[in-house]
């Protein structure tokens, strides 16, 4: 399945097929999910089935005990019958009880133990999937997949789930138990039944529609706030909170608006099954009073079967209920399906081959490459990195410098051709092994909640206070990490608002070089940094890339000064190639760069 196809699924004009298709889908899910459980799921519903029998015993019991129980004592002075009534019903009561208990906490165990694989699932699958399905999917939108669709599929499993199960067996136990009692109340009930089915499924169909509408719209809203709050520094730099403002409220009102109408229709369900209830239990009461006037009915029969017409009633509205959660769920399990059965673009091999023990060159043999079905980013490229040189990419925006980064690191497969690293295909390779032989800097430095320490030990798990300390000098990072209030136990989560982004690129290297890859790559990783903090990572890197293959990205060319080799690339193409001296001698596109830039400077 495509990204554009999980990203579809936010629309609301599905096909039949697609519906289908999807349909089909989500019942694979959950019944993957339910699969190992279902000696307790067997085991659970003889609890309810059991309970079910023994609460619908006592309207029974109580005819029992008037017809039969009291003429024996007025008539005999036999107390028994009533004796045992009262006994069974009591023994009936408790058994109910217990049992539901066991089947509430039963239930509840698996709906847990279901909604903790899936959060798993999803969590493992959206890490394993590749940067492209990332970069279109939004995150407000796998926000929302972990968060209200979860939340959506628990309400069903803890309540709606329970709502039908008790509802169904109360209803069918109910019907059998009244027609024992009195087939022509029994039958009563049944014609009562079709109207009642007929709303049902009326609200059934009308609802589908509608809660899909409402998680679409829910979500819509999710992202936009999202999308807005992580951005807000962008928000608020170009004033964009009256834009924002009157585009959530659009979105709120959408959501709104779908929820107006989801209870509309529940305000017509509702009472509706309220109104068929009322009537039939008024038309057994009459029937059967005139039956009692008659001597063809008995009174205790009589009250049976008018508390069995009560009990039938109530749990229609219980399944109502379920249909509200049901769709909810249904709609969200759909979404979340989607995102389950995405395919990574970027496969790890079957049978991976070992790296060899060269220290990092890179070839791109014939390799044309584009984003999807877009425009080719680079047409026909050629390129020979040799083991531990530095290059120095360069160029005008949209030039291709970081899509020749993002294939260096397998973040995405050359459409045409291959990327090798010392001289096996990348294809070829175990994602282990790639990253830990290519590391990437970008100029968004992230840093995980934790200490300083911990972001750094990302590199290398495992490593000592010794080596996080010399990496982060040798980058320049040391001063700063000693200056905070724990030093390098200072939690960043905590103190995230007072270390600047020049800092928190320094901490990214420092996690990069811990990691001692062959292939460093730096794509604008500088950007951030001050001139007194560039300068001194520019020191650092001198040490730290020899005898290790480095491609440095930057628009500074004060970074570039350091490469052994510098390419110009336009249009995905490599029109200069040499020595940064060399360039400047030749006159060409770098020369030009270089002294734009020096001009800057002055």
């Amino acid at each position: 399945m495509s990204v554009q196809g999980v990203q579809g699924e936010d629309r609301t004009d599905y096909t039949k097929a697609e519906s289908k298709a999807i349909r089909a889908r989500s019942r694979r899910l959950l019944g993957s999910l339910l699969k190992p459980h279902v000696g307790r799921v067997v085991v659970t519903l003889l609890f309810v089935v059991i309970a079910a029998a023994a609460n619908i015993a006592g309207p029974l019991l109580i005819a029992y005990g008037i017809d039969v129980g009291l003429p024996a004592i007025m008539e005999q002075g036999d107390w028994m019958p009533l004796w045992v009534a009262t006994l069974v019903y009591i023994v009936a009561a408790i058994a109910a009880g217990v049992l539901m208990y066991l089947y509430t906490v039963g239930i509840a165990r698996i709906s847990q133990t279901v909604l903790y694989e899936l959060r798993r699932r999803l969590f493992a699958h959206a890490q394993r999937l590749s940067l492209e399905f990332h970069e279109s999917y939004t995150s407000g939108r796998i926000i929302a997949r972990q968060t209200s669709d979860l939340e959506s599929i628990r309400d069903l499993l803890d309540q709606g789930l329970n709502e039908l199960v008790r509802g169904v067996l109360i209803m069918g136990f109910t019907a059998g138990a009244m027609t024992l009692l009195d087939p022509l109340s029994g039958a009563i009930i049944g014609i009562a039944l079709i109207p009642a089915i007929i709303l049902t499924r009326w609200f059934q169909v009308r609802s589908t529609v509608l809660f899909r509408e409402t998680r679409t719209t829910s979500a819509r809203m999710i992202v936009h706030f999202v999308e807005t709050m992580t951005g807000i520094r962008a928000v608020k730099a170009f004033r964009k909170e009256a834009a924002n403002q009157r585009e959530f409220d659009e979105r709120v009102d959408d959501y709104r608006d779908a929820n107006y109408r989801t209870i509309n229709i529940f305000g017509i369900y509702e009472p509706g099954i309220m109104m068929i209830g009322a009537v039939t239990i008024a038309t057994l009461v009459i029937v059967g009073g005139l039956r009692v006037v008659e001597g063809s009915m008995q009174i205790g029969a009589l009250l049976g079967v008018a508390l069995y017409a009560r009990n039938f009633f109530q749990p229609i509205q219980g399944i109502g209920m379920f249909f509200n959660g049901y769709q909810s769920a249904s709609a969200a399990l759909e979404k979340i399906s989607g995102v389950l059965e995405e395919e990574p673009t970027v496969k790890e091999p079957v049978q991976p081959k070992a790296l060899p023990a060269s220290r990092g060159q890179i070839d791109f043999d014939a390799v044309r490459f584009a984003y999807g079905n877009g425009k080719v980013v680079l047409p026909d490229f050629d390129l020979h990195i040799p083991s531990g040189q530095t290059i120095a990419l360069v160029g005008t925006t949209g030039a291709g410098k970081s899509t020749l980064a993002k294939l260096v690191s397998r973040f995405y497969d050359p459409t045409e051709g291959a990327v090798k690293l010392d001289g096996v295909d990348l294809r070829e390779l175990a994602n282990d092994d790639l990253r830990r032989a290519v590391v990437m800097v970008t100029q968004e430095a992230y840093l995980f909640s934790g200490t300083v320490a911990d972001n750094i030990a990302l590199g290398k798990p495992g490593a000592s206070d010794e080596e996080i300390e010399a990496a982060a000098r040798a980058v320049g990072a040391h001063g700063f990490i000693e200056a905070l209030p724990d030093g390098y136990a200072t939690d960043v989560n905590k103190r995230g608002g007072r270390v600047s982004a020049g800092q928190r690129q320094l901490l990214s290297f420092a996690r990069a070089f811990l990691a001692d890859p062959r292939v460093l790559i730096l794509d604008e990783a500088t950007a951030s940094l001050d001139i007194p903090s560039e300068r001194l990572v520019q020191e650092g890197l001198t040490t730290l890339l020899a005898d290790r293959t480095a491609i440095i990205i930057a628009h500074r060319l004060s970074t570039v000064a350091i490469a052994d080799r510098v390419l110009v690339m336009e249009h995905g193409r490599i029109i200069e190639d040499g020595s940064p001296a060399e360039l400047i001698e030749q006159g060409g596109k770098f020369a030009s760069l270089h002294r734009a830039w020096r001009e800057s400077l002055v």
